[in-house]
């Protein structure tokens, strides 16, 4: 596992960053491009639905359930 990465992201029209480790950040680039979004699009929808998590803890939540349910 690697260190977290700080990546910035724009939300609805707002800069925010990100960190996460590397190997999420990869995946988390495989699963916007699989739903046909760019990784902003995704972020947003992502933060969209978070309710009270973080964004980073929702990003790889939602990579996590995108990789279990893709192994089924």
């Amino acid at each position: 596992m690697s260190r977290p990465e700080k990546h910035s992201l724009t939300l609805r029209g707002h800069r925010t960053s990100v960190s996460l480790e590397a190997e999420f950040w990869a995946a988390f680039r495989a699963l916007a491009r699989r739903r046909g979004l760019g990784i902003n699009e995704c972020a947003a929808a992502i933060d969209a639905a978070r309710g009270d998590t973080g964004l980073a803890t929702a990003i790889r939540l939602e990579v996590l359930r995108d990789l279990q349910g893709r192994a089924q």
